[in-house]
């Protein structure tokens, strides 16, 4: 076990932070978490993503905590950049005494706190960041991550792209390691797929800084049948907007990352794009008993529906006390051996962390774009497992230095 807080010294980590933790009776000893993230930079997925790890929080201490232990969270922002995350990871590892680290949405940022787990040896689990790099290519022992990966959701994509009549394709994607990760990944799946398409046009908008009508027009002069579009937050909106007034998305087919996901979704409302294939997470018609409990138990905390984010939040920590009681330590190594091959049941039923990439097999919605009642939602939806979307151990062997 932790050394146990004194009440006075939880008080003060407790105010001096911000963090959220149980304050149960007794005070009993403490397991802390360092958790980083971009809330300042994309509160739109990072504030439900904190209401979703906080109900997990909540539930867990309830639950009798980890082992007897509470389990306490220390938050820091690291408005969406790598050497503010990197700052932090130090400052909760060296002076708060972390077990471990997770977060980061922006997959650059990622990359940085993995880094430095690598370094430090500690463990680190990655929520939010979809950069294949961060399990395979610059992959190491000490990261995990939950999230389906560009690869995963990309395979997902192709597949449905694959049997679209398009031949020429474009692609939009802010400049920046998840956009050209995304479209990379993508590029190959599908040529695999269908060795008879071309990709005539590329637009690279820097991040938050997307000139939609200047990209709209670009993508118009190659004139394809097809876009990948990678664009979402604010640059999603003005790219859809630019995109519409111009006529660009008339007579072609849009696949899209993300598209699908509330938090980008909704702020479109009526304006949303209709027939795009999407990834995304339809969270008013998901009927099974795990993601109906879960719903309930957001709703009834917070008064609204739940997010992606918000799953991704619960699940992480879910996961990380599923960790925590298996290694029955809080020693780095034990922990990373704990994690690997660990399932647990989740909203979107069971996942498995794999040992060769450290990779989930969390999966993704993939449907197709609609307005309803003026708003977008998705429709003609199917949940992809995505331990079906991975490669082999083989493949993986190629891809991810050995530890």
């Amino acid at each position: 076990m932790l050394k146990t807080l004194s009440r006075l010294g939880c008080i003060s980590m407790l105010v001096g932070t911000g963090l959220m933790a149980s304050a149960s009776a007794g005070w009993a000893d403490d397991i802390k978490i360092g958790e980083i993230n971009s809330y300042s930079a994309l509160p739109a997925f990072t504030e439900p993503y904190r209401k979703g790890w906080q109900l997990a929080v909540e539930e867990i201490n309830a639950g009798g905590g980890i082992n007897g232990d509470n389990l306490v969270v220390i938050s820091k922002d690291d408005g969406g950049k790598p050497a503010a995350a990197v700052t932090a990871a130090n400052e909760l590892v060296s002076r708060d005494g972390v077990v471990l680290l997770t977060g980061g949405f922006f997959s650059n940022v990622g990359l940085a706190i993995a880094d430095f787990a690598s370094h430090k040896k500690v463990l680190y689990l990655a929520g939010e960041p979809l950069t294949d790099a961060i399990t395979w290519s610059e992959g190491n022992k000490y990261t995990f991550r939950l999230r389906p990966s560009n690869y995963m959701q990309a395979a997902m994509l192709a597949e449905q792209a694959a049997k679209l009549p398009a031949k020429r394709w474009a692609t939009v994607a802010p400049n920046y390691e998840y956009g050209q990760s995304a479209v990379k990944v993508f590029k190959e799946l599908l040529t695999k797929a269908r060795p008879d398409v071309e990709f005539v046009a590329e637009q690279w908008p820097p991040l938050g800084k997307i000139d939609g009508g200047a990209v709209a027009q670009a993508l118009a002069a190659a004139d394809p049948e097809a876009i990948l579009n990678v664009e979402f937050g604010a640059d999603l909106v003005q790219f859809v907007r630019e995109g519409t007034t111009r006529g660009l998305f008339e007579g072609r087919e849009v696949v899209s990352f993300l598209t699908g996901e509330p938090e980008y979704l909704e702020p479109l409302k009526a304006e949303a794009p209709e027939g795009w294939i999407v990834t995304g997470y339809p969270w008013y018609a998901i009927e099974t008993p795990e993601h109906d409990a879960f719903m309930k138990a957001y709703e009834a905390k917070y008064g609204e529906h739940p997010y992606l984010g918000s799953v991704v939040g619960y699940v992480e920590f879910k996961l990380i006390a599923e960790i925590l009681k298996k290694a029955k330590s809080t020693e780095a190594d034990d922990l990373v051996a704990a994690a690997e091959g660990l399932t647990l049941d989740t909203p979107f039923g069971e996942i498995t962390m794999r040992e060769i990439d450290h990779q989930a097999t969390l999966g993704a919605f993939v449907g197709k774009t609609a307005v309803e009642d003026g708003k977008g939602v998705m429709v003609d939806f199917t949940y992809k497992d995505g331990a079906d979307y991975l490669p082999s151990d083989e493949e993986v062997k190629t891809l991810r230095p050995q530890d």
